[in-house]
């Protein structure tokens, strides 16, 4: 399902690291067209089938340089760059 808000969305820039590899085979940098973060994980579910899931439960999101945790609310400007950073784990 494309972002509910196509008529206003626009692309991102979006980075991933290493960590979600097995997902991407190896692609790490791309460009999406979306308004939001829940269109955002939609756009990557599509094109990488199950990373939505992992992304939302093991990592935080940064927009523009600003860690967040993830809100499907949350909107994207236009040329925004996302990096999807993988939790810590403590203990």
């Amino acid at each position: 399902m494309p972002d509910t808000n196509a008529d206003q969305a626009r692309p991102v820039k979006v980075t991933l690291t290493g960590a979600f590899e097995p997902y991407t085979r190896g692609e790490e940098t791309f460009e999406l067209a979306v308004s939001t973060v829940r269109g955002l994980l939609r756009e990557i579910d599509r094109r990488y089938p199950g990373l939505a899931a992992v992304l939302e439960e093991d990592s935080a999101i940064a927009i523009d340089g600003v860690v967040h945790e993830i809100v499907y609310t949350q909107p994207l400007a236009p040329g925004a760059e996302v990096y999807f950073i993988p939790r810590l784990e403590s203990g």
